[in-house]
């Protein structure tokens, strides 16, 4: 290949990644979180007595359905019923027509109805927002479309890096030099982690691409191909519930053990989990059932779903059921279900994790090789360098995003027992933007080689506040803190977060004080 043909990849790949790359980080670190948001919500839940024990049953559920009724006739037309709250029992949240509050009910601990105002986010969904817009102050279709974008130049800068590497491909693939030549060790990692996770990048890349600019593309079809009417009725038939016939004889629904053994009948292997309800009471009620399928792929994060009759458990719709789909509908699932993670279990998940957490670096030291680049070409042979500010400024940038982000979204998981009221509100937000926007603030006052040393020592303090957390509520119950048995994960998670984090700031303060005085890492900068 032609040196200057090299020369323009390399330089592709180094600006797409160095615009995209910080957003990336952002994305990937939080992405990796997203895989385990059950566990976060139950770790971040107190554990509460429920009716008929700590976990929930089609009895309880069944009980909680006939009450809501009868108390909130509201929510016959629509509600949603989670066998498995985060609490320990039957869940059933509903937002009633016309109105903006959206409510939740759940027994008590004497078999009585609770009704309240549901939380309007949630931690996981609050990471979730933060994987799908970077933390970007807008609202959420702006931001996913912003990262379509973003996801655009990242697979410019996949594609361009393959390009520029594959000379050398062979020769350095799995070459790993430990030694003085910190940049060398650097990249050597950084073109590692690159090519053997090189499928997952271009997935990520593809889908995000396909995610952030799908309304986009909806839009062109209802102005060139459809028209608003024709387009209006196919995306009104193409709905959840769109295979119900209404019938508005009265009806009793199934109870709800015999519903899910007659779903299970027709669909081997499926194990629901969440249930919505459309026109109980009615002959023509039904139920969007998501589940769990191991053995496929399935098209949403949260699951394969069926329509069935709430009355009679028939199947209504299985276009989208893993399994049961046409060719199209399973080659969209599985672009969906790659993306997601929603295939293969736990093994998977626990892949998507480390795979998330290993593209996070991989933005993070594409960074830090542009910086040292610079220094390299600066000096030329002639001595010492005086740094440029530009060269300064993306340093402090890039560990103050980076920390910033790590630090944000440690000390909002940690918040979760410890804030007054942690359940409603825009909290999380607040919280995760002052930790994120002061860390920066800090990258860029105290300069990327202090910086990065005091703000891993924050990260590592903020990160173990999730552990400690529980620990002090299961040694001091009068705190009003807990310590939940069936979240140890979380706990686990974070202690080795913790101790990653500050084995890296040990090592960068080394690194700080030993490394060469003109680097943009130096103390005295």
């Amino acid at each position: 290949m032609r040196a200057d043909t090299l020369r323009t990849y390399k330089t592709l790949h180094t600006w797409t990644g160095i615009v995209a790359g910080l957003a990336l980080f952002i994305a990937f670190y939080a992405g990796a979180l997203t895989m385990f948001k059950a566990p976060l919500a139950r770790w971040a839940t107190p554990p509460v007595a429920h009716a008929g024990g700590a976990s929930s049953s089609p009895a309880q559920a069944d009980a909680l359905i006939a009450q809501l009724l009868a108390a909130r006739p509201d929510a016959r037309a629509d509600f949603t019923l989670h066998l498995d709250d985060a609490a320990g029992g039957p869940r059933i949240v509903w937002k009633p027509r016309g109105q903006a509050t959206e409510w939740k009910a759940t027994l008590a601990g004497d078999g009585t109805l609770q009704v309240g105002a549901a939380d309007p986010s949630g931690l996981g969904a609050f990471i979730d927002v933060i994987h799908r817009t970077a933390g970007l102050p807008v609202d959420l279709e702006t931001g996913t479309l912003v990262m379509a974008l973003v996801s655009a130049l990242y697979a410019l800068a996949i594609v361009s890096g393959v390009v520029v590497l594959l000379p050398t491909l062979v020769k350095d693939f799995f070459a790993l030099r430990i030694g003085r030549n910190l940049k060398r060790m650097w990249l050597d990692a950084h073109n590692v982690v690159g090519i053997v996770s090189l499928p997952f990048h271009l997935v990520m890349a593809l889908s995000a691409m396909v995610f952030g600019l799908h309304d986009l593309v909806y839009d062109a079809q209802k102005a060139v191909v459809y028209g608003e009417p024709r387009f209006e009725r196919i995306w009104k038939e193409s709905g959840p519930f769109a295979a119900v016939r209404p019938d508005p004889a009265s009806a009793a629904l199934l109870p709800l053990q015999a519903l899910d053994a007659r779903v299970r009948e027709q669909v081997p292997g499926f194990a629901p989990h969440t249930l919505r309800f459309r026109g109980a009471g009615t002959a023509g009620a039904a139920a969007w059932i998501t589940g769990d399928m191991p053995c496929c792929m399935t098209r949403t994060a949260q699951g394969s779903p069926v329509l069935v009759s709430a009355v009679d458990g028939r199947l209504l719709h299985t276009e989208y059921l893993a399994g049961q789909q046409s060719g199209w509908m399973a080659s969209v699932s599985a672009f969906f279900a790659l993306h997601f993670g929603t295939y293969g279990g736990e093994t998977v998940r626990w892949g998507y994790f480390f795979l998330g957490l290993a593209g996070a670096f991989l933005f993070y030291s594409g960074n830090l090789l542009w910086i040292e680049s610079r220094r390299k070409a600066a000096r030329g042979g002639n001595g010492p360098v005086v740094q440029r500010r530009a060269t300064e400024r993306m340093a402090a940038g890039t560990v103050g995003v980076a920390l910033g982000c790590v630090a944000g979204l440690s000390a909002t998981v940690a918040a979760e027992k410890w804030w007054p009221g942690a359940g409603e509100g825009a909290w999380r937000e607040g919280l995760y933007a002052v930790v994120f926007l002061a860390s920066v603030g800090w990258a860029f006052a105290r300069g990327a080689g202090r910086g990065a040393v005091e703000l891993l020592w924050f990260s590592v303090a903020a990160t173990l506040a999730i552990p400690a957390s529980g620990l002090l509520g299961w040694a001091w119950p009068a705190s009003g803190l807990w310590l939940r048995m069936d979240a140890l994960g979380v706990e686990a998670v974070a202690l080795a977060g913790a101790v990653a984090f500050a084995c890296m700031a040990r090592r960068t303060a080394r690194r700080v004080m030993q490394g060469p005085a003109d680097s943009v890492w130096a103390r005295a900068r």
